[in-house]
Formats: structure tokens, C-alpha cells, sequence
């Protein structure tokens, strides 16, 4: 079958390879119709992962179940299902407690699996034909028969849920006020579920004016260019005051706004791993709360020092302790989002598929990994269809 393979930093390729069997009685197969490429997804594109040449990439899968393992009993051939990012047992204490991004099972010696992410299990990614879903009955949610909703569907396996989880590490409350760094696909669905859970003003930070402009148009959000001026005094300036929550949508990659703009749509050496956090710090009212989705990593091959090379950075820890504000982190548990944003979807309460700009054929996943990583204005959200 045809996959996107990574090669090595900046360079992905469509290649053949093995079809998926099934390897154990709780496993089951399916035909791919949507993958989706991710911002985590452009970390190990650029090289700055230990990821290997040979992953097959792609964690965000749905499609038709078409092999059954015997002892899976909820499913059967021609089901259509949106998989979780996160590979889960549904029996470790993790797992039990609805912390399915942190199962203990699912890959020795580290906590949390996914589908064609370094680090994280044997599993290989679903930008291909076919995907193997491993723990089924646990894994797979299923969805109405058809082809109905299939961008919002395809939004479940991460970013949806991803955006909403940011909101909940942060404790959002309705009628709160929610400041949100990074509009790329997980900082628009941040404040969009924000929207949704009743947030009464929306700040979203980023660069690039046309994810800025979404933010406004669908997510009743004040934009904010970090390139114009202090996010923190912009948002200060804006709302009177600081707001009262807020998430962190970028990770480590984060631009610092304090460096000279240069011509390329995305500059490593005007990175600052720390500064989005310390904004927030900033930003944030003393008692407030932050929700940390985006990525950070104990190692990177590419960071701007030594101590972020080793996953240290200089966090303004005496700011947060004084203002006393609480912070969450950690990747999205998908299962604790994902079937009530399903049927948020199929009652009409919700329709992110807003955020996608781009279905391509499988085949045009290079050309679609070279224009994301350059943050090309339009492009947010590319599927894959093969």
C-alpha cells in the first residue's frame, strides 16, 4: 500500500509498503478515508525529534473497518470510526481513570501511545491506505454510516479534542475571559471550544493574518498580532485588564516577538522556548489558571542553547508562584472528549471543519508538509485522502 514515509529532516515521500494484518484478537483494520497532517507532525519533519528515516507518519486516522480480530466485539466490517490519537489498553490504572494519553501498556517504559509518532509504541501512522487499530473496542469510536461530516469527524482523532482539553486544563468557566497563544489547528479549536463553553472575551496571539482572521470570523475572538506589538500589553490594552485563563497552543517552537522579523515564513533562530509561558504569566490575573497543550519535549536536537537542547527552560517560576496561578499540562486525553463532541457535531451544536483549509489526495502530502511547515498564508488544516 502507499504511505508517506519520512526520509529525513524536510523530506517526506509517498512509498510502498506493507499492508497492516492483524496481530492480535483485539485488533482491527481498517481502509483509510481521512488522515490528517498535524503541527506535531512538522517537529519530526523538521528534524527536531530522534525520529528515524522509515516512520510511517500520521496519528489523526478514520476510516472503514474491513478485518476484525476474533475477540473484538463491538465492531464489525464496514463500521466507520475515527480513532484516537492515543493508543490505550483501557485497563491500566491510567486508563481506568480516564488518562488514556498516559496508558502504561501500551509502550514499555514510557507513558502514552500513539499511531506514527517517535517515542511513542510500535505503531505505525494512518497516511496510508490502511491502518491497524490495536485495542479496538476501547480505541474506536464509531460513526453514522456515510460520508456525512467527515472533515468534523476526521477533527476528532486530535485537534478538537486537543483545543477543548487546552480549555479544561485551564479550568475555563463561562462568562470567563480566555487568552489564547497559537492560531494554528489546536489554538482555533482552543478558542473555539472556548466560544462554545461560553467564554465571555477571546484573545488568540498569533503571526500569520489569515489564522488570525479565522480566529475572529469563527470563534467571536479579538486577534492579536505579536508582530505589531506586546501580545501582553495588546491584550492588557484591549480588555482592561488581565484575563482570567488562558492556554498555550504553541510548545517549544515559539517565536520571540522581541526578535528582528526576517523574511522567511518561519525562522528558527528567532525561537524562545519559554516565551509563550512567561507571556502567559503575564497575562494571566493572580489566582487565574493556564491549560498547556502545546508540545513540549525532553530533548531537541534543534534548540536555540544547551539547556533547551536537554527540555529546560527559563520559566518565570517566582511571577507564577507569586500570582499564585495554577497551571495544567499534558497531551489530551481523546477519550474523554470525544464522543460527546461527536454528537455535538451530529446534533449541529458544533461544526469545526471551518478550520480546514485543504483535502488533497495522499499523493500530495510533500508538497502539502513543504507549505504548512512554511506557515504559507491559507493553509491550517490539510486532509488526506488516498
Amino acid at each position: 500500500m502507499q504511505a508517506v514515509v519520512y526520509q529525513g529532516p524536510h523530506d517526506v515521500a509517498i512509498e510502498e509498503v506493507d499492508e497492516p494484518q492483524i496481530e492480535h484478537e483485539n485488533d482491527v483494520v481498517i481502509d483509510i478515508t481521512t488522515s490528517c497532517i498535524c503541527g506535531s507532525d512538522l517537529h519530526m519533519y523538521e528534524g527536531r525529534t530522534s525520529a528515524e528515516e522509515g516512520i510511517v507518519f500520521g496519528h489523526e486516522n478514520m476510516g472503514v473497518v474491513t478485518e476484525v480480530g476474533e475477540a473484538v466485539s463491538t465492531l464489525e466490517e464496514g463500521d466507520r470510526i475515527v480513532a484516537p490519537f492515543n493508543v490505550a489498553c483501557g485497563f491500566c490504572q491510567n486508563c481506568e481513570n480516564g488518562k488514556t494519553g498516559f496508558c502504561t501498556n501500551v509502550n514499555p517504559g514510557f507513558a502514552g501511545g500513539a499511531y506514527g509518532y517517535v517515542a511513542m509504541g510500535p505503531y505505525k501512522g494512518g497516511q496510508a491506505e490502511k491502518l491497524r487499530v490495536p485495542y479496538a473496542d476501547f480505541n474506536a469510536l464509531k460513526l453514522p454510516e456515510g460520508d456525512e461530516h467527515e472533515d468534523s469527524f476526521a477533527l476528532l482523532a486530535d485537534i478538537f479534542p486537543t483545543g477543548w482539553h487546552g480549555t479544561r486544563l485551564a479550568n475555563l468557566e463561562p462568562g470567563e475571559s480566555i487568552a489564547i497563544f497559537g492560531a494554528g489547528p489546536v489554538g482555533l479549536m482552543a478558542a473555539y471550544s472556548a466560544d462554545l463553553q461560553g467564554a465571555s472575551e477571546i484573545y488568540v496571539v498569533d503571526r500569520v493574518p489569515s489564522r488570525l482572521e479565522l480566529a475572529e470570523d469563527h470563534c467571536n475572538a479579538t486577534a492579536i498580532n505579536f508582530e505589531e506589538a506586546d501580545p501582553v500589553e495588546q491584550i492588557t490594552d484591549a480588555h482592561g485588564a488581565m484575563v482570567d485563563k488562558g492556554v498555550d497552543a504553541v510548545g517549544y517552537q515559539a517565536i520571540d516577538p522581541e526578535t528582528d522579523p526576517t523574511d522567511d515564513a518561519y525562522d528558527p533562530a528567532r525561537e524562545n522556548p519559554a516565551v509563550v509561558l512567561n507571556q502567559l504569566i503575564q497575562v494571566v490575573r493572580p489566582t487565574g489558571q493556564l491549560g498547556i497543550p502545546g508540545l513540549y519535549v525532553p530533548s531537541d536536537p534543534g534548540a536555540p542553547d544547551e539547556m533547551a537542547a536537554q527540555g529546560r527552560l527559563g520559566i518565570d517560576f517566582g511571577k507564577l508562584f507569586e500570582k499564585g496561578i495554577k497551571l495544567g499540562t499534558g497531551q489530551c486525553n481523546v477519550k474523554s472528549y470525544n464522543r460527546e463532541l461527536r454528537d455535538m457535531i451530529i446534533s449541529g451544536k458544533a461544526d469545526p471543519s471551518w478550520v480546514v483549509s485543504h483535502r488533497v489526495d495522499l499523493d500530495e502530502a510533500p508538497e502539502m508538509y513543504e507549505a504548512f511547515d512554511n506557515r504559507e498564508e491559507g493553509v491550517t488544516k490539510v486532509l488526506l485522502e488516498p
